[in-house]
């Protein structure tokens, strides 16, 4: 297995620069694994798919509005991108400008003082704020849109999920911004389970890898959380015949993770702290049924997670007629659903 297995050419009209309104008439490719069939439709029409007793396993995650700006001593001025909390005032972050060392100390704008404690590899610094940097980061912080989005986005709530609570993430768990009130209501309805999860999206999920043989990356650590309640639901829903479909790869990777520590007759344990799970073709999946997820980019490990659970000669044939059909690719792009 190579890492150039999971490349393919995405023309640059398919990026997705803004959400389709609303958000449920996004388009859905529905791919069965077993007869190797593929349907186009609308997400709106996912119920379609679905039985009662089945259980979408949505994350709960929050991005917070992390690109922060301020100025060294010097004048010079310096962008920070915040990627994970680790303390109280102290954050690991993406740090822009030239020459922000190990003992800058950075003036943000309109804000506190920020002072960096260590260089980490490249960018990436930790950085100690003089106070709790939240409440600054609802007045003065921008939402961490991918790089591969240029246009500007007038609603930063269209960059969250409608089940948003738990503030953390860099980035959204892109397959469930295409869930509305009003589906989700249709999808209760009909007797369709919700179990919430939370995991921090870390901005690492857009990196692309750049070993060539994939299992020489260093697969992301993210922050995340299964507790007791969606536990009891999950192993409930698998006992009585259910199916555990997970909304996103941030979902996967959670309930994969939480399903090493299952006992006998469970599907999952609960589970709080960081994941390094790694999913590549050839992985035992132990908890994921079905799969909500939106178009990946080449070459990175969420394709490869998706080509662990479809195969990777079917997403790439499913990303070619994608593309020939002119579906939309990325965050802000449309969906699949993988039977």
């Amino acid at each position: 297995m190579r890492t150039s297995d999971f490349d393919y050419y995405l023309p640059p009209e398919r990026i997705a620069q803004h959400p389709i309104e609303p958000r449920h008439n996004a388009r859905l490719l529905v791919f069965n694994r077993k007869s190797g069939e593929m349907a186009h439709r609308l997400f709106y029409d996912l119920p379609e798919y679905l039985h009662a007793g089945d259980v979408l396993v949505i994350n709960q995650t929050r991005v917070i509005p992390a690109r922060i700006f301020g100025f060294k001593p010097s004048g010079g001025k310096v962008e920070i991108l915040l990627l994970k909390r680790e303390s109280d005032k102290v954050w690991e972050a993406l740090v822009g400008g030239k020459k922000v060392r190990e003992g800058t100390t950075i003036q943000l704008v309109d804000g506190p003082y920020a002072y960096v404690e260590e260089a980490l590899n490249g960018a990436r610094r930790l950085i100690r704020f003089e106070t709790e940097i939240e409440p600054y980061l609802e007045k003065q912080g921008q939402m961490p849109l991918p790089p591969y989005i240029h246009e500007v986005l007038e609603n930063p709530e269209r960059y969250q999920t409608v089940f948003a609570r738990h503030s953390g993430s860099a980035a959204a768990p892109t397959a469930g911004l295409h869930f509305t009130p009003e589906l989700i209501q249709i999808l209760e309805q009909k007797g369709i389970l919700f179990a919430r999860l939370t995991l921090h999206v870390g901005l690492d999920t857009f990196a692309p890898v750049n070993e060539e043989d994939p299992h020489q990356h260093t697969i992301h650590s993210e922050w995340c959380e299964l507790d007791e309640e969606t536990a009891r639901l999950i192993n409930s829903a698998r006992a009585k015949g259910g199916r555990i479909i997970a909304v996103g790869t941030t979902s996967v990777r959670t309930l994969e993770t939480a399903a090493m520590n299952a006992q006998s007759g469970q599907v999952v344990a609960p589970f709080t702290g960081n994941t390094r799970l790694y999913i590549l073709p050839g992985f035992t999946f132990r908890a994921v049924d079905a799969m909500i997820t939106n178009f990946h980019l080449p070459r990175s490990t969420l394709l490869m997670l998706v080509s662990a659970f479809a195969g990777r000669e079917q997403i790439l044939r499913i990303y070619e007629e994608a593309i020939r059909r002119e579906y939309r690719f990325y965050s802000f792009g449309d969906a699949m659903l993988i039977l």
